[in-house]
């Protein structure tokens, strides 16, 4: 007895082997051609930590490409102030940011920008917390003004205390030399008054005696 084999059809066997060959060849290079992305980074994204670090870390998931001006990080504080020193270096998949040493507390911004291993840039930010300023409290400008104010203040002191002394004690020899003077010139005025009384008696007088003696001759006779 003869067995006879059943034999597929070709044209769904056919169908099936065309869509896998266009799965591979449309998803197969879009997966790896895929941008590298950011796996972590020092300080977290959302947390918070004690002081700013010195410096911010950024971990991809392969090599960067390192020429001039494909990788840049711009950190910034609570004001908007830049706090990056210098430029980001890149250590294969690996970009190192250095920080200020000095900065306030509050929410940072950091915005940075890679070139992936595939030559296409990439681009990205996140944001952390410092909960204590490292910032140093300018105390030397203050206590120069005081130590300045207190030396200059007891010098005037010092000298016008013998000074105004000096200028006082005039003052009574003056009012008692005032005093002699105004009576001499009482008195003075008052001697010039009797004698011009004095003087005025006698006119009076003499013109009042030659009345009289011609008064007198007549009756003589």
């Amino acid at each position: 007895m003869k067995t006879t084999a059943r034999r597929l059809p070709a044209a769904p066997v056919a169908l099936a082997a065309a869509l896998l060959t266009a799965f591979l060849v449309l998803f197969a290079p879009l997966s790896a051609s895929a941008h590298d992305s950011l796996l972590a980074s020092s300080p977290e994204a959302d947390s918070t930590v004690d002081t700013l670090p010195a410096e911010l870390t950024l971990t991809f998931s392969a090599k960067l490409i390192d020429e001039t001006g494909a990788t840049e990080v711009v950190v910034t504080d609570p004001s908007g102030n830049s706090v990056t020193e210098g430029d980001a270096t890149v250590e294969g998949a690996i970009v190192t940011q250095q920080l200020a040493t000095e900065a306030p507390a509050g929410v940072y911004s950091v915005t940075w920008k890679v070139v992936s291993s595939d030559g296409h840039p990439t681009s990205n930010k996140f944001d952390f917390a410092v909960a204590n300023s490292t910032e140093t409290a300018p105390t030397a400008q203050p206590s120069a003004e005081p130590t300045e104010t207190a030396t200059a203040a007891p010098a005037p002191v010092a000298t016008a205390g013998p000074g105004t002394g000096t200028d006082l004690t005039p003052a009574p020899e003056s009012d008692d030399s005032s005093a002699p003077t105004t009576l001499i010139w009482v008195l003075a005025i008052v001697g010039v008054l009797v004698i011009l009384g004095i003087v005025v008696w006698l006119v009076v007088r003499g013109r009042r005696d030659p009345a009289s003696t011609d008064s007198d001759l007549p009756s003589e006779r």
